[in-house]
């Protein structure tokens, strides 16, 4: 009762014998002597305040097969998780086939989960407008007024305009409005977790890539400002046509960035940031992950079947429909799910209790990754002569003296002294402060 509660509900029935011969399986109907009061009892236990920590919702049916009265009893899943026996250690889930017990980690992400569709528009004790980053608001507001100049909003003042959109209200800003465009400094005061991560990998897993990765966003202010560098990273790696439009997607655009652009608002916008996990997109050579932090906001088995608009954070998916970056009433599901028709190549949706993840595969040939890994490889031999003459100047050069030197990052430093290293042509002499390179 308690896994089928907490996952996504399932059957019992009482009368069926299940009976197994050289490995296979036969189901027999045995049926149930006193129906009624099995009936009773059994929705009264689920119904009493003594066996679980609340009631248990059910829905009862009865089956007559040949004579014999079979009982089934639905247990939809709970709208109000975890559910459990007597005590939290006792809460279970359903996987695969049959029940395990639950993890504290995954009974904490099901009470954050109580908090669904409220917790952003919450107040943040202790801030105030001082708190939102004004580079990131007042960009969001200029964006507004080019992509959307007939919102009434544009004309209020910047006050006013947070108040009206949820930003802030009684001279508190909202969790979401704390998160969209607050300063880092005031985010990491209310929630010193708070991450969201862009890595690019060369590789089809991080098992056989070369290196860790070759690119890796550094922390940002605030949601808008990592959506904005990661839709950017993201435009370098799928079919992006020219459009007349300053964000290179038309009105009614039809184009892999599409596609990916509602699976990166759909991250942002659903994500459980109280999570110990971070939301991360990941850029293979093959396929692009996003790996978000809580369980899909719907049921998987009706993805794609009906319209469903449930965001566990609803004022941060208003600021991107403000901006007419989202989809709105559901529709952003059919985008995702539409790169299939647009590449031929397929998109997948997972998800448990304490994160999810949809991933796109992506329409590369063969003769397109070879060219990229030559590429490649041409950069990184420039990059390498370029940091071994600023060795020879200078022999106890920094790393970050490399980097700011060569306009690289500190990571593309360490790869490229890396190779220089295997390859025999450096060594590093002493400690790490005080020591010096030397050319092999």
């Amino acid at each position: 009762m308690s896994a089928f509660s907490n996952s996504y509900g399932g059957w019992i029935v009482f009368g069926i014998r299940e009976k197994k011969t050289e490995g296979k399986t036969a189901y027999l109907i045995q049926g149930v002597e006193h129906p009624e009061k099995i009936e009773q009892d059994f929705i009264g236990v689920l119904r009493s305040n003594g066996k679980f920590n609340q009631r248990i919702s059910v829905q009862p049916a009865k089956f007559v097969i040949d004579d014999k009265t079979v009982l089934a009893f639905y247990i939809p899943m709970s709208e109000h998780k975890p559910v459990y026996i007597g005590i939290p250690s006792n809460t279970f889930l359903r996987v695969g086939s049959g029940d395990q017990r639950a993890t504290e980690y995954e009974i904490r992400a099901m009470q954050r989960d109580q908090a669904f569709g409220k917790k952003s528009n919450e107040a943040v004790f202790g801030s105030s407008y001082s708190d939102i980053n004004q580079a990131s608001f007042q960009d969001f507001r200029s964006y507004l007024r080019a992509f959307n100049p007939e919102l009434p909003y544009n004309t209020l003042t910047d006050t006013d305009f947070a108040v009206k959109t949820g930003i802030m209200f009684n001279g508190l800003l909202s969790v979401g409005g704390l998160l969209m465009f607050g300063n880092i400094d005031a985010i990491l005061r209310y929630n010193p977790d708070f991450l969201i991560d862009y890595i690019e990998i060369p590789g089809s897993s991080i098992h056989d890539a070369s290196i860790r990765y070759t690119f890796r966003l550094n922390e940002l202010e605030n949601i808008w400002e990592y959506y904005k560098a990661i839709l950017q990273k993201l435009r370098t790696r799928v079919d992006n046509p020219y459009s007349p439009r300053t964000d290179g997607i038309a009105p009614d655009d039809n184009t892999q960035l599409y596609c990916i652009r509602e699976a990166l608002v759909n991250m942002l916008a659903h994500a459980d940031y109280f999570s110990e996990i971070h939301s991360t997109v990941r850029v293979y050579d093959d396929y692009i992950d996003f790996q978000n932090a809580g369980s899909f906001p719907v049921n998987l088995d009706i993805v794609g079947q009906t319209i469903v608009s449930q965001p566990r954070n609803p004022n941060l998916l208003r600021f991107f429909k403000l901006a007419k970056i989202s989809e709105n009433g559901g529709y952003g599901i059919d985008k995702i799910l539409n790169w299939k028709n647009i590449t031929g190549c397929d998109v997948t949706i997972d998800s448990d209790i304490t994160k999810s993840q949809v991933r796109f595969k992506l329409p590369i040939n063969v003769n397109q990754r070879q060219s990229t890994s030559i590429n490649v490889k041409e950069v990184d031999s420039e990059l390498s002569e370029r940091v071994l003459t600023l060795i020879d100047a200078n022999n106890r050069i920094s790393i970050a003296e490399l980097a700011k030197a060569t306009g690289q990052s500190k990571s593309s430093i360490d790869r490229v002294i890396s190779a220089l290293k295997k390859n025999g042509r450096l060594v590093r002499s002493g400690t790490a402060r005080n020591g010096r390179w030397m050319k092999v």
